[in-house]
């Protein structure tokens, strides 16, 4: 009707032009008509003339192809690769912006330069340090992963980034892995339950989660080239199970391919693993984008699968420089390439469709709210997390009949910290994981805010400067000197808290290279041993990704796992030492008594860390836990283990029925009783073993798991619901899943060997 109207004035107004006479009347007439189209026109609806692309209201597949209609091939291409170290290109002609990558293993990065990797020196980029995804996943919380996954996407969402490297769900296949702490530990299912929220809850702020790194990179030695040869089963029952909840359940909008070669091709434009698992059977429609410098070959990149390519430095060149991007090999050798008929202009449709769609669900966004920074729901958060991810691994007396040595007694007069960690910026070093943080509680800070001038503090060891590809030697003198002071205090000290571990320098909690020992470092055991001499009330407290060995682990009453806890790291320690806090963590990952015990480590060289062209995973499905419990090789601490200071009883599970079958559910019910006096919280943890089987099986896996909190003299009920999917395993033959008939059990308890009910139950 508008326009009809806005159609007939105009015809009016050009019949009253042909008039001769101008008559005052006529002019007046005149400027009322050019008025009237003046507002017509102001008020028609602009019909047609909004891109599709444009248009918020539309599909957003609608407006990846009417996008694509527009683009040239060269700005298809474009979209492709980097054009800074952290930022890839839009179609600046059609009005679509660039997208912003920022690494993110437990925090947003601070700026670096556009074109080195400098310190961009930025007064406004320093943010909230998150406990490392070790200590996530140490909650055995979903509630918690949900709470880390917004905090770090608002915080993602202020700092204007659009993609989040993060999280990484790589298995801990062997506690020398110098990227463990990033990770979620060594059992698929555990890290496939934290993943999910983590990523649902990040991407409602607009910020694209990148789960990383796809696949089979479990070691950083000759990360770049290493060729793994891992069976199937081992594959899509231990290694895949994450990332494809990451990419089904989660809805990750971009995944990161790995370093590493897999069955003779780089991850990052690996046919199989790309193409095949990754986009077909799991409907992958995000964004595959290569590790820094983690491609190798134009063609292999273009039809295998990667979609954007970053910090590869130039095709055939060894320098980096300004003008060096078009030469990455997704840059005009791609080009050229389609150009010539070599790749057909499908691939390059289909990967700017990609990178178009992540567009749309991030930096073109404009429903998604404004994000911030280092508030006091964010530090919340992260302290949350730190007191839930705290594991007490060892609580003894150091007497009979005595009290367990923590909770700290509050009448401590002389309570003495020693140790580099419990100063020291654990959120330096580490490579990727480097961050600039506004505020930092560090575990002395903690404890003094507590106990205030009663505690005192020696350093005890030297761990030096953090670094990135090499290390700060710190002499023999030097360490003998601070042990020696801290020796001699720690004589007159009513309790001592040593707070070592590892840090993340190189060769240590870092990416870039492996741990080099299994033991700790900086002479920490002599340092045990000497403290332990002079003052028998001694808490060690372990800042670290990974398991380390424990010579001294009969001597030492208290031993606690703190991970690397972020900003409030040291208010999170300081609530479980002193009590204020009951600790509930379970360790995502066990910690064999010797090297040599790991499952990864029990064979030649070829299985750890191979030869350097080729690896073989000789230890198979066999994992972790699902190793030591089959093989019967006992560890100083288990999977799923972690005390507190209440007591848990639990009774006599009962199952639903004796048997079932393919289309049945189970349900199995336990009592879990609060027998202590404090309220606590417990990890219900559920497994199950097939009694006998046509092929090699774990003695038990994880399948289910509750944590529940209760009061004292309390108790709760626990359901758990089995289906046949719980009773499966990859036949590598039929390439399925298949359930055998047969007995099973269901095994209930605290850890994997901390087993409190058995329910045996038969599969028809």
């Amino acid at each position: 009707m508008r326009y009809f109207v806005f159609l007939t004035i105009c015809r009016n107004f050009v019949i009253d032009n042909k008039l001769k006479t101008n008559t005052p009347k006529l002019i007046t007439m005149k400027k009322t008509i050019l008025s009237m189209v003046a507002l017509a026109f102001l008020a028609m609806p602009i019909v047609a003339q909004t891109p599709i692309y444009l248009d918020d209201s539309q599909p957003i597949e609608a407006r990846v192809q009417d996008a694509l209609s527009r683009m040239t091939l060269k700005e298809k291409v474009r979209l492709s690769y980097a054009q800074s170290k952290f930022s890839t290109p839009g179609v600046a002609r059609l009005g679509i912006p660039e997208l912003y990558w920022s690494d993110g293993p437990h925090g947003v990065r601070m700026e670096i330069n556009w074109n080195d990797w400098n310190h961009a020196n930025w007064t406004n980029d320093s943010i909230t340090a998150f406990p490392a995804l070790t200590a996530l996943a140490a909650t055995w919380n979903p509630e918690m992963s949900a709470a880390y996954g917004k905090a770090i996407g608002e915080e993602a969402l202020y700092r204007e980034k659009d993609v989040m490297l993060g999280p990484g769900v790589n298995i801990y296949r062997t506690p020398l892995n110098g990227r463990n702490f990033e990770y979620m530990g060594e059992d698929p299912y555990l890290a496939s339950v934290m993943v999910v929220p983590y990523i649902q809850e990040m991407q409602k702020n607009g910020v694209a989660a990148c789960v990383k790194h796809y696949a089979v990179n479990n070691q950083e030695t000759w990360r770049n080239h290493i060729d793994v040869n891992v069976s199937d089963r081992a594959l899509y029952e231990i290694y895949l199970p994450a990332f494809k909840a990451a990419i089904v359940e989660g809805g990750s909008w971009t995944i990161m391919g790995a370093y590493n070669k897999i069955a003779g091709q780089h991850a990052c434009h690996n046919d199989r693993m790309l193409n095949q698992i990754l986009k077909k059977d799991w409907g992958f429609d995000g964004v595959v984008v290569s590790d820094w410098g983690g491609t190798h070959d134009t063609k292999e990149a273009a039809l295998n699968g990667l979609d954007v390519e970053m910090g590869s430095y130039t095709d055939g060149l060894s320098v980096d420089n300004s003008n060096g991007y078009d030469s990455y090999y997704l840059g005009n050798a791609y080009l050229k390439m389609i150009q010539n008929g070599e790749i057909p202009e499908s691939v390059v449709n289909d990967k700017a469709a990609r990178i178009l769609r992540l567009i749309f669900r991030t930096s073109m966004n404009r429903n998604k709210p404004f994000g911030s920074l280092c508030t006091t729901e964010h530090y919340a958060a992260a302290e949350a997390i730190g007191n839930e991810g705290i594991v007490l691994l060892k609580n003894a007396p150091i007497a009979k009949k005595a009290p367990a040595l923590l909770p700290l007694k509050a009448d401590y007069q002389n309570i003495l910290v020693v140790g580099d960690n419990a100063v020291r910026r654990l959120n330096e070093g580490g490579g990727s994981s480097e961050l600039k943080v506004k505020d930092m509680v560090s575990p002395l800070d903690g404890l003094r805010a507590i106990y205030g001038n009663r505690v005192k503090y020696a350093q005890g060891y030297a761990a030096g400067q953090p670094m990135y590809a090499r290390v700060n030697e710190v002499s023999q003198e030097v360490q003998d000197k601070l042990r020696a002071e801290a020796v001699e205090m720690a004589k007159e000290a009513d309790v001592v808290i040593l707070v070592g571990g590892l840090n993340k320098n190189h060769l240590q909690d870092c990416e870039g290279g492996d741990r080099q020992e299994y033991g700790l470092p900086f002479g920490q055991d002599q340092l045990i041993e000497e403290l332990l001499a002079v003052n028998k009330n001694f808490v060690l407290v372990l800042l670290s990704g990974n398991a380390v060995e424990m010579p001294w682990i009969e001597k030492v009453p208290a031993i606690v796992q703190g991970w690397y806890l972020g900003s409030m790291g040291g208010k999170s320690i300081a609530n479980v030492l002193s009590g204020k806090v009951n600790p509930s963590g379970k360790l995502p990952f066990s910690f064999p008594v010797k090297l040599s015990d790991s499952p990864a480590h029990s064979f030649d060289a070829m299985s750890y860390p191979g030869d350097g062209i080729k690896q073989e995973y000789k230890e198979d499905i066999l994992v972790g836990y699902r190793w030591y419990d089959t093989k019967k090789i006992p560890t100083t601490f288990a999977f799923g283990h972690g005390l507190s200071y209440t007591t848990f009883e639990y009774g006599k599970a009962v199952a639903s029925a004796k048997k079932m079958t393919a289309d049945d559910k189970l349900e199995i019910a336990v009592k879990v009783k609060n027998t202590g006096d404090v309220a606590g919280k417990e990890v219900v943890q559920l497994y199950i073993g097939d009694d006998k089987s046509s092929v090699v099986r774990p003695l038990k896996e994880l399948k289910h798991f509750q944590k529940i909190a209760l009061n004292p003299g309390e108790e709760k009920t626990i359901t758990f619901t089995i289906t046949v999917d719980d009773l499966k395993y990859y036949d590598d033959i039929r390439k399925d899943w298949t359930a055998e008939a047969g007995k099973f059990k269901a095994y209930i308890g605290a850890s994997s060997v901390d087993i409190r009910t058995v329910v045996p139950f038969v599969l028809e």
